[in-house]
């Protein structure tokens, strides 16, 4: 991306699988990167962390989100805000469509 406006279709975005079940479109701004994910059912995130603040959207589905030994359920219009270097893991109860949104811009998803 550049640092001048910008329209992005994201139907012209190249999906791609960054973990089993996790199906994913980057858009990469110069501060951050937007990642929507189509996620199957029963799909697994493994426990991970990153430097990025994460703000995860749930825009479809059931997920389930762990952080820092903690379970919580998200259900559509959930926002969940994770600090920069937290352990979190999740699965998808169902189908799920979320949006998350990093900052700093995540280079390993470009």
């Amino acid at each position: 991306m550049t640092d001048r406006p910008t329209l992005v279709n994201l139907s012209e975005v190249t999906e791609r699988e960054i973990v089993d079940g996790f199906f994913g479109k980057m858009i990469h701004t110069a501060t951050m990167t937007m990642a929507y994910w189509s996620v199957n059912k029963d799909a697994l995130l493994p426990e991970h962390q990153h430097p990025h603040e994460q703000v995860l959207n749930l825009l479809e589905g059931e997920f389930e989100l762990q952080v820092q030994g903690k379970t919580h359920h998200l259900m559509p219009g959930s926002v969940f805000v994770i600090p920069g270097n937290v352990p979190h893991s999740g699965r998808a109860i169902t189908p799920c469509r979320i949006l998350d949104v990093f900052q700093p811009t995540r280079d390993d998803y470009r």
